[in-house]
């Protein structure tokens, strides 16, 4: 249950995935421009693409070659569609070369491959074409990736723009409203990228801007006050994450005290994380929030687990069953049963989850093993409201601003679902492993605070490890715990590099920690890049 596309006021760009590892990208930058912009899998039905009545549909690139017998491409009687109905289309890499195929032309592999950072030059500019904004002879740096090139174009087309190497940079065919790009407008490494895609959108396909997050949180209560009858009870499992909170928060602008939230305290919270998230869920959001207290019933569990997977799937489990206790009571609290269930997936999770043709991957919909009510109990039937489920992070965090979340809070880094169980390296239950990493965790995220620095960070925590050292403190050898710090910044998550402190910075950070919480007499910090680790240790 999500926002009707058709009730956006602005003209949709739909994206057709053929695989490529910027589609992501192209979608938030298309958006960026207060567009609409959707993707859907490169092989989908024509009824799919034509449901949704595009103004523009972009052809992704890939890592395929339209030479092989089983490449993706577009469905049959894609182009008469889009001619017949006034749809501009647009290849990018793969995409042009699948027009350039289909259409009659000629793709050949290329005597020199194309791969990173090259300069192209205008060849023609008209101001229905693609560099209608720039002069014949004009040059400009992009990001090339191909292997194959275009040999000979179809009847109707003419090349635009060139590489330094002679090969076919850019292509349309004004009469027919097709264009191709050889390159990636999309990503920072083709800095005019932009400017080419704003002329293409509002100059030659005339696109409607009006994609504004205050249209999509009116849209979207409207769609939650329709679904969720006038009777009907909504509950919502709350991690204290952004995105459970930014859901749940609209959805009780819309249907009020029908929303029943619960937050678990699992005993694997950071230091006075419960108050703290608490105090922002009654206070500043004024969210209906019963507060379980459960760190026994878990920390019974997970007594003596090393595993990190088997961690995962005892809270998991666990997290299911408190989930289930409470909508029992709550049937029995408001006479009838809950209908619905809240959940804070985003559009990255839902694209994940319909994987593009000739990835090898399947249509998998696990999300994260442990997304925080993971694998609902069958019998409970809850029908779910995903209020986010078309929105990128960046965007939640814009909806979340106009809804009066908090900034700090809007701002707070990513927190795993099974928390400090996958930052305790071994038995969570041991000794006192948590407070004292609860305890080192709040001195190192307070010092990046005071440093200014926690924004530019994307994530941050402390690990215990599972290993003792030799210290001398107060003229006492002393045989204490190890701990480490790590810092990355990322976009997403998918990749990630490790942050580079001022060592002034880690000096004042582990004479703090060393200084004043017992039993840790050794930091050491984490400076490797994902890949080839995780962000988190585990």
């Amino acid at each position: 249950m999500a926002m009707d596309p058709k009730a956006v006021k602005s003209d949709l760009v739909l994206i057709l995935d053929f695989g490529s590892q910027y589609t992501h990208l192209i979608t938030r930058r298309i958006r960026s421009l207060s567009v609409f912009s959707l993707c859907i899998s490169g092989t989908s039905p024509l009824s799919a693409i034509t449901e949704l009545n595009p103004r523009v549909v972009i052809l992704s690139g890939g890592p395929h070659s339209v030479h092989t017998p089983d490449s993706p491409s577009f469905p049959a009687g894609f182009t008469e569609w889009a001619q017949s109905n006034g749809v501009v289309v647009l290849g990018i890499c793969y995409g042009l070369q699948l027009i350039v195929q289909r259409l009659g032309g000629e793709v050949q592999v290329g005597e020199k491959q194309e791969y990173g950072k090259m300069e192209i030059h205008v060849e023609r500019a008209s101001v229905q074409g693609l560099f209608g904004s720039k002069r014949v002879g004009d040059r400009q740096a992009v990001w090339m990736s191909h292997g194959d090139e275009v040999a000979r174009l179809p009847d109707g087309f003419e090349v635009v723009a060139r590489s330094q190497q002679g090969a076919v940079a850019a292509i349309e065919n004004r009469d027919k409203r097709l264009y191709g790009l050889q390159y990636h407008p999309e990503v920072t490494h083709s800095p005019e990228g932009m400017e080419t895609l704003r002329y293409f959108l509002f100059e030659v396909c005339g696109v409607a801007a009006g994609w504004k997050m205050e249209n999509v949180m009116d849209e979207e209560i409207k769609v939650i006050k329709s679904t969720a009858g006038i009777e009907d009870h909504v509950i919502c499992a709350l991690s204290g994450g952004v995105d459970s909170t930014v859901a749940a928060t609209l959805v009780h602008k819309a249907i009020g005290d029908r929303l029943h939230c619960i937050f678990v305290d699992n005993g694997l919270l950071r230091y006075k994380e419960r108050e703290r998230v608490m105090e922002t869920f009654e206070k500043d959001l004024h969210l209906p929030v019963t507060c379980v207290d459960a760190a026994d019933r878990f920390l019974s569990k997970l007594k003596g687990v090393v595993d990190p997977e088997m961690k995962r799937k005892i809270i998991g489990k666990e997290f299911i069953s408190i989930f289930d206790d409470f909508a029992q009571e709550l049937e029995h609290k408001v006479g009838k049963k809950p209908v619905y269930l809240v959940q804070g997936t985003l559009y990255p999770d839902v694209i994940e989850s319909c994987p593009p043709p000739g990835s090898g991957r399947t249509h998998s919909h696990t999300i994260k093993s442990h997304h925080n009510v993971g694998g609902l109990p069958k019998d409970m039937k809850l029908k779910l409201i995903e209020p986010l489920k078309l929105l990128f992070k960046d965007e939640v965090r814009q909806l979340g601003k106009i809804l009066d979340v908090p900034e700090p809070f809007l701002k707070r880094h990513p927190f795993p679902g099974p928390g400090l169980a996958v930052r305790v390296l071994g038995d969570v239950t041991e000794g006192n492993a948590l407070d004292i990493l609860r305890q080192v965790d709040e001195i190192f995220i307070q010092s990046i605070k005071d440093a200014g620095l926690y924004d530019s960070i994307w994530q941050a925590f402390a690990v215990f490890l599972p290993v003792r050292s030799v210290g001398v403190q107060g003229d006492q050898r002393t045989h204490s715990h190890v701990v480490a710090l790590r810092a990355v910044t990322s976009q997403d998550g998918m990749t990630a590099d490790w942050y580079y402190f001022e060592h002034k910075f880690l000096d004042d950070v582990a004479r703090k920690i060393c200084n004043s919480v017992r039993g840790v007499n050794r930091i050491v910090q984490d400076i490797t890049s994902k890949p080839p680790s995780t962000i988190e240790w585990e």
